[in-house]
């Protein structure tokens, strides 16, 4: 993530103690992140928001069925926008940004 939850003291001595592991900044607007993102929302809507979870297991149960029903009947999400159009919309917010005046 972008916060900056992953700067606090705590988190450093975690990070210092266990150094196999690394952060690695990912643009919010990262084409796969969203993609992810799109899928979980998916996931939120279509199965955990119509559901009724007495436990941590039923939870679990309906997310593996969701899944395996997903696997087994994929839907690709697919790009509404050109690539010239994302571009235009990268160059217009890096001119917002450089003319803030900051």
């Amino acid at each position: 993530d972008n916060y900056v939850t992953h700067k606090t003291p705590e988190i450093k001595k975690w990070l210092l103690a266990h150094p196999r592991f690394h952060l690695h900044f990912t643009p919010t607007s990262s084409s796969w992140l969203n993609l992810v993102e799109r899928w979980f929302a998916e996931l939120t809507q279509k199965k955990l928001k119509r559901g009724v979870h007495r436990s941590v297991q039923a939870l679990e149960r309906d997310i593996r069925s969701w899944l395996a029903d997903w696997n087994e009947h994929p839907k690709p999400f697919a790009w509404t926008k050109t690539a010239d159009e994302i571009l235009d919309k990268v160059a217009a917010y890096c001119r917002r940004i450089s003319d803030s005046g900051h």
